[in-house]
């Protein structure tokens, strides 16, 4: 998943979490949580990715040399 679809996932899910109810749907597919604890679980582990995806994009590499 690129960071932008796993930045929107997170959205999604934290629109959900504020519901009254458990249930969602992306692309199709149907989602329901037993409980507010698994919703917190899968919006963390977005978090966790999206922390790693931004790394890798920040990653900067040089090659220098004399010229020699």
């Amino acid at each position: 998943m690129t960071l932008e679809e796993l930045i929107a996932q997170r959205d999604r899910l934290l629109s959900a979490r504020a519901q009254p109810h458990r249930s969602y749907e992306v692309e199709g597919l149907s989602v329901t949580f037993r409980s507010d604890t698994e919703i917190a679980a899968a919006i963390a582990d977005l978090d966790r990715r999206i922390a790693a995806a931004q790394q890798r994009r920040a990653t900067v590499a040089f090659n220098t040399s004399k010229g020699l």
